[in-house]
């Protein structure tokens, strides 16, 4: 199994979001899972890959060329990918993953979460989405969630495809064994 990891390229105010990363990353690699991320030795980013690594995990890395100086690429990974955009980037991690976790981080992860949560509920793949909820990080933005179905804007199968959880092996677990839901996003409104 091949899970692509979101999180963000610098560690946050507190150390817990890197401990949480690294342990995640090690988690990955006792388990058999390979890791697919963004390919950066800062941050969160370095932090699962180097948790992973220690493990004698499988790691790959997917870094656009204009990135890779900036944000120094990690280059002890087993396979790290040089593409030509972001947009080449994040396709050929969705289509290398099996599944999908968000790290706490910021304007990317959110995007790039955003994007293969959308896909699934078209229907474009069946592939699971984690959010691993260190130190509550995403708790805001679930109780959002919520507040958008009670709005009528996100139908509540489609909420409920969003995992969470707080330990790598529960994580884990309920991403093995998640089940698509088999409701269609196009509804009419008297269907509601």
């Amino acid at each position: 199994m091949r899970l692509c990891v979101f999180c963000g390229s610098s560690d946050g105010a507190r150390p817990l979001y890197r401990e949480a990363a690294t342990a995640l990353g090690r988690h990955f690699a006792q388990d058999g899972i390979e890791l697919v991320y963004g390919g950066g030795k800062v941050g969160l980013m370095g932090a699962v890959a180097d948790g992973a690594l220690a493990a004698g995990g499988r790691v790959t890395g997917i870094m656009p060329k204009a990135l890779v100086e900036k944000e120094t690429a990690h280059l002890g990974l087993t396979d790290l990918r040089v593409v030509a955009s972001m947009h080449e980037r994040k396709a050929l991690m969705a289509d290398l993953a099996d599944g999908f976790v968000a790290l706490p981080g910021g304007l990317g992860t959110f995007e790039e979460m955003f994007e293969v949560w959308t896909w699934a509920q078209l229907g474009y793949h069946r592939k699971p989405l984690a959010v691993f909820n260190a130190g509550g990080f995403f708790d805001g933005l679930l109780s959002f969630l919520d507040s958008v179905v009670a709005e009528g804007f996100v139908r509540e199968p489609h909420r409920a495809m969003l995992i969470v959880g707080t330990e790598p092996a529960d994580l884990v677990a309920r991403i093995r064994a998640y089940e698509p839901p088999r409701v269609i996003k196009w509804v009419k409104s008297e269907e509601r």
